[in-house]
Parts: C-alpha cells; sequence; structure tokens
C-alpha cells in the first residue's frame, strides 16, 4: 500500500493532468486539506514537494504551490539561426523560439551584463587564446514573464566588439538584429556554427538565478559561431531549465558518398 503522501499526491496529479487545476492555478492551502482530511501538515507538505519534484507544480515564498504551464517552450535549432531573421529583419534567436511557439515576448525579456574577464579555460580554446586571456563577457537572462527560461552568456575577443552595442548592458537584444547583426556590421558574417549539449544536476546557484523547482535538471549548451575562414567569434555557454524547453531539429540528412566526400 502507497504512503497517504503519494496518494495524495497522486490524486492531486491526476487532477492537474486533467485539467481540473489548470496551469497557474494555486492549489489548496496545506491547512484547507488537513482540515479536509486529506492528511496531516507533514502529509500534505510532502505530497507537494513530491509534485514538485515531478515537474507538475512550482513553489515560492508569497505565491504559494501553482500549477506550471505543461507546454515548454520550442527551442529552434538550425532555423533560430536563419539570416533573414537577424541580418534583414529584427527576430533575434529567444524571439524567433517564441514565435515559433506562438508566445507572447517583450526585447526586454533579455536583461544583461557586461563585463571584461579572464577567459576560463573552455573559452580560452574556443577562441584559440591563453587561459586568462581578456575578453568580454556578455551574459542575459532571458524570462518569460517573470519566470526565467534560461541565462546564455558569450564571450567575444576585445578586437571584434570593441566599441560596438555588444559591451553596451542595456536591457534587450544589442540593436536591431541583435549580437550577430553587430558583428555582420563590424565585418564578421556568421558562417557556421556547433552546438553541443549537456544534461546535468543544477548547481545551488543555478537553481536560485532560474527559480528551478526542486530536482529540475538543466541542459548546459555550448555554442560556437564561425566566419567562413574559421574565424571563432563567438563562444556561448546557456543553461537552460530542462522543463522549460523541447529542442527541435530540422536538418538536410547529409549523404557523403553521393557528394563524393568519402575517402578512398
Amino acid at each position: 500500500m502507497a504512503a497517504k503522501w503519494r496518494e495524495l499526491a497522486d490524486e492531486l496529479a491526476e487532477k492537474i493532468r486533467s485539467g481540473e487545476y489548470p496551469p497557474g492555478r494555486q492549489l489548496p492551502h496545506i491547512r484547507k486539506l488537513v482540515e479536509e482530511g486529506k492528511g496531516s501538515k507533514a502529509t500534505v507538505h510532502a505530497a507537494y514537494k513530491a509534485l514538485e519534484a515531478e515537474g507538475l507544480v512550482t513553489s515560492s515564498r508569497g505565491h504559494g504551490t501553482r500549477v506550471r504551464a505543461q507546454s515548454p517552450l520550442k527551442r529552434l535549432g538550425i532555423e533560430r539561426y536563419d539570416k533573414a531573421k537577424w541580418r534583414d529583419g529584427d527576430e533575434v534567436a529567444f524571439i524567433a523560439d517564441r514565435v515559433a511557439s506562438g508566445r507572447a515576448y517583450q526585447r526586454g525579456d533579455q536583461t544583461q551584463t557586461v563585463n571584461l574577464v579572464a577567459a576560463p579555460a573552455a573559452v580560452a580554446a574556443a577562441h584559440g587564446l591563453p587561459e586568462g586571456a581578456q575578453v568580454y563577457a556578455r551574459a542575459r537572462l532571458v524570462k518569460e514573464g517573470e519566470q526565467p527560461t534560461h541565462s546564455l552568456t558569450s564571450y567575444y575577443r576585445p578586437e571584434h566588439v570593441e566599441g560596438t552595442r555588444l559591451v553596451d548592458p542595456t536591457p534587450g537584444p544589442a540593436g536591431r538584429g541583435g549580437g550577430y547583426r553587430v558583428l555582420y556590421d563590424a565585418g564578421y558574417e556568421i558562417d557556421h556554427m556547433t552546438e553541443e549539449l549537456f544534461a546535468r544536476v543544477a548547481t545551488a546557484e543555478e537553481v536560485k538565478l532560474l527559480q528551478l523547482p526542486a530536482g529540475e535538471p538543466v541542459v548546459e549548451m555550448h555554442r560556437t559561431a564561425f566566419t567562413a575562414d574559421g574565424t571563432v567569434v563567438e563562444f556561448a555557454v546557456g543553461i537552460h531549465a530542462a522543463s522549460r524547453f523541447a529542442w527541435r531539429y530540422d536538418f538536410q540528412v547529409p549523404d557523403s558518398a553521393k557528394d563524393g566526400k568519402l575517402e578512398a
């Protein structure tokens, strides 16, 4: 027989999945469920913590326990970097995701700080610099409404961005077209990039920054952007709340044999 808290958690989970408790709805106060005979204060608290660990609700001081939105943002792959979006228009990457997801956005959903820092090992390796060399770190926190969705820190060589909007900490993208448009105007057109994804346990700092529920992992992304001649003009590290994104990649399947790229 399941523990009392587990039975209550399952009962509440079913109400969430059926829509009886829709996204954004605050669950009853613990005291109310105790008065209704659902269990002791400790039992109800344990049930709520289980729902939080399963990603069904979020809890915060002063706001109680609320049902989470169950539809994650589409985090586009190749399409989000289409030059028509940022070079010829004003649809930067995080906005492209919102548009594809049918979600509202404001440019101010992205805030940032910019600092000249000593390059960490991974950053130095990506840029081909000695560890500790000076680079600009442009750290952004992106929110949907009041809820953070991810952080993204881009690292640039000073000679590529000095005096440009990329070192301006004003909230929102770095002007029309965002950072890639700034690099393009400076003579560094993005030609290709790589992305690597790593799922892991969140650090205490990330739990606080992204307002993560107990036990939620993060997806760490490393992005390297190159010009046509192979110059690295951006190395970025993104930390994404795992349940707030659905990652999508749509690309042409390579056929090396047909293209004559196989070595003899």
